[in-house]
């Protein structure tokens, strides 16, 4: 493909205004990591069913954000094209993250845990509409040499949101005195109260980029696009979406494998983290899903869940940096190494009185995060054709999508049957799955990557900001 030089480089504050409502998807995204598998628990969930309700966000995600991709590339309104999607999504994101801690409320229709499971798929498929234009947008706006730029600062927002939203029931808790403990059968007042800011935030920061963002019009897009190899043409019906999955650029192939081993151990992570601090660390039973002990424990995971998300917010500005001097493929693989060890270490941590040694391990994850997020899209963005741009993201969600929904029907089985329901060995093999992702990113091609001298970096950056 060749280099984007019609398209006009931005200052740092126009990619991050462009980015900013990434902040509440991902502040509202880490509220849902850090307490799903504890809310579920609370109406009733097994440990070793936890994976099968996490099913919702990874089956939402493969169906709604090709379509969502597809669609955004073939509309304009006044709002644009991407924006539209971002503020439907975020209002419905909204909803589902005011109601999924109260579904106890509704008990005269339904058991709490399928109302619970419901609200999870609402607030799971709003997230992917919201989500999946934004990585669009990046492609769209910016031209090559700031596209790494871009999906950093991107990363460093996705960082920031999902710090607040991961230490806010905590927070609640220590310095406000919120309640952390309720009747069994009920969530405590803590994580409710922390889901009903994380809902305004999250409509606040997507309205931002509403706002102050602005897309090129129709009439210019088509006149780049009309300088494409003619194979990439649109075409509107939905049927297309199966055409361009077959026809998808070697490099996507060759990511998907990377993202396949990726997004399983991460999956892996955010299920059954809760269940492991509280069998592996705190020496709880499997059974124990009210008492105090249990309720640390679920608070302690979003500590370290907003650990290694600040440590990925920090992290995503250097990426473009290490990447410049290195390469976009080596730094993937050396980023996913460190999560992989960050995550195995945890095994050697056994006593909750050494909690605190959790946090470094999740600096290696939050390096991996930061990663995950930003290179892929930045090796990727470079691969495929303009004007397919948002569904060929959409369809690239399939490599996350599609691990996380294989590890949603073994997982559980797996804890229960080989690892005699000890979820601590989950997290063990994230690790080493993590490792086996950094091996395959040797064999990705990246032919858009183009090394820069640290000078010439430095002087981009510099003017980016």
């Amino acid at each position: 493909m060749q280099p984007d030089t019609h398209k006009k480089k931005l200052s740092f504050w126009q990619i991050w205004n462009m980015s900013f409502g990434f902040l509440g998807i991902q502040m509202g995204f880490a509220l849902q990591n850090a307490n799903a598998s504890r809310i579920l628990q609370t109406f009733g969930a097994d440990v070793e069913h936890l994976s099968l309700f996490w099913l919702v966000a990874p089956i939402t995600g493969m169906i709604i954000q090709p379509i969502i991709g597809h669609y955004s590339d073939h509309t304009w309104t006044k709002l644009g094209r991407r924006r539209p999607y971002f503020l439907a999504g975020a209002i419905l994101a909204a909803i589902g993250l005011v109601l999924l801690p109260n579904a106890s409320l509704f008990v005269a229709f339904l058991p709490a845990l399928w109302v619970g499971a419901g609200f999870l798929m609402i607030m799971d498929a709003s997230f992917n509409i919201a989500m999946e234009p934004f990585r669009a947008l990046v492609a769209d706006k910016l031209p090559t040499d700031q596209r790494t730029l871009g999906f950093a600062v991107q990363t460093l927002l996705i960082g920031l949101g999902a710090v607040i939203g991961s230490w806010l029931p905590y927070t609640l808790t220590e310095w406000f005195g919120v309640a952390t403990t309720a009747n069994e059968g009920i969530v405590p007042q803590n994580v409710l109260w922390a889901f009903f800011i994380g809902a305004t935030v999250l409509v606040v920061s997507i309205l931002w980029t509403v706002i102050r963002t602005t897309e090129y019009p129709p009439e210019v897009q088509d006149k780049w696009d009309a300088d494409e190899d003619q194979e990439h043409a649109s075409h509107n019906g939905l049927s297309s979406i199966f055409s361009d999955f077959i026809k998808m650029p070697t490099t996507m192939k060759q990511l998907g494998l990377v993202q396949f081993f990726s997004w399983f151990a991460l999956f892996s992570m955010w299920v059954f983290t809760t269940p492991a601090l509280a069998q592996h660390v705190w020496g709880l039973p499997s059974t124990d899903h009210s008492s105090l002990e249990f309720n640390e424990a679920g608070n302690y995971v979003g500590v370290i869940f907003g650990v290694y998300n600040l440590v990925s917010a920090i992290f995503a500005m250097a990426l473009p940096v290490i990447a410049a001097k290195i390469g976009r493929k080596m730094t993937h693989a050396l980023c996913l190494i460190a999560g992989g060890i960050g995550l195995i270490s945890i095994l050697w941590i056994t006593d909750p009185g050494l909690k605190w040694m959790l946090n470094f391990s999740m600096i290696g994850v939050g390096i991996a995060w930061a990663s995950i997020l930003a290179m892929p899209y930045a090796i990727l963005a470079g691969a495929i054709p303009a004007r397919k741009m948002g569904v060929y993201m959409g369809i690239f969600n399939f490599f996350i999508t599609a691990p996380q929904i294989l590890n949603g029907f073994i997982g559980g089985y797996i804890v229960k049957n080989l690892y005699g329901g000890e979820a601590i060995y989950a997290i063990f093999t994230a690790g080493l799955l993590l490792i086996i992702g950094a091996l395959l990113t040797y064999f990705v091609d990246d032919n858009d990557d183009i090394p820069l001298s640290s000078s010439a970096q430095g002087r981009d950056l510099d003017d980016a900001i």
